[in-house]
């Protein structure tokens, strides 16, 4: 099972909801809400590609770029634990008979990780956020609504 269809399931049960009757005919895609956090930050990418715009200090560039290589250190180890998880909890999930115990400390190991990976993700794009000055961010906010 993959870290996805692991994400699918556990939003399903959580939701109380399975998969449309097929009478219902195929399934709408739901409205993309606006994202509260997203909205608030800014990929690294974005501010790379419009750093003359922005009027980036050097001093800026060299602090995103700290905080950039300081957190893709952390990427590889974590998503390599979060792999071999998802692989153990699959092949427990595999067995005729699940031992549930086993399954959910397993799940409850993958969730762990992810957790952690979005929070060295949250943590570096806030880091980064705070290195900008109100101008940047305003101009950014009005470079990502300008874009499709």
């Amino acid at each position: 099972m993959t870290c996805r269809a692991l994400r699918t399931l556990v939003v399903t049960l959580a939701l109380g909801v399975g998969p449309p009757a097929a009478a219902e005919g195929p399934p709408t895609p739901p409205a993309q809400a606006p994202d509260p956090i997203g909205s608030k930050l800014f990929p690294p990418e974005l501010i790379m590609a419009n750093q003359a715009e922005l009027g980036l200090e050097d001093r800026q560039r060299e602090a995103i770029l700290k905080e950039l290589e300081k957190a893709q250190a952390q990427f590889p180890r974590l998503q390599w634990q979060l792999q071999a998880a998802s692989q153990q909890l699959s092949r427990l999930l595999d067995a005729p008979q699940v031992d549930e115990a086993k399954a959910l400390a397993q799940a409850a190991e993958v969730m762990k990780l992810e957790t952690e990976i979005k929070r060295t993700h949250l943590g570096l794009l806030i880091r980064i956020r705070n290195t900008l000055s109100d101008t940047q961010r305003n101009k950014l906010q009005a470079l990502r609504r300008a874009s499709p």
